[in-house]
């Protein structure tokens, strides 16, 4: 398996987490087709509360992959991509890894097979 770069384990750990939940992905939809948002808006697209929105949230926050900012009295949410960017890298770098290793395997077989033939 790939390791992943010291400190980025965390960091995906924390956006893989955040985006197993169904309502987070769906939030995070939300925003990159609408931009910069509030809450209550987020709210009006989904089938929970505004609070559990702004629960919601905070942990896309955490995890790096929202950010809000605060405009007079309301908070606008905005994606950050480069959390998301990071952890696919580190998904390419996986798969990249497991199709060399099958091929490896591939490599290997055929070469038996073509050993036995003769």
């Amino acid at each position: 398996m790939t390791d992943q770069p010291r400190g980025a384990a965390p960091a995906v750990d924390s956006v893989l987490a955040a985006l197993a939940d169904p309502t987070r992905r769906q939030l995070l939809d939300l925003l990159a087709a609408q931009g910069e948002v509030t809450a209550t808006t987020l709210a009006a697209g989904v089938p929970v509360s505004r609070q559990a929105v702004v629960k919601h949230l905070a942990v896309l926050d955490a995890a790096g992959l929202v950010s809000g900012t605060k405009v007079g009295r309301e908070v606008r949410y905005a994606v950050r991509p480069a959390a998301l960017n990071a952890t696919a890298r580190w998904m390419a770098a996986l798969a990249a890894d497991w199709d060399r290793r099958l091929a490896n395997i591939k490599r290997i077989a055929e070469a038996a097979e073509d050993e036995a033939r003769r």
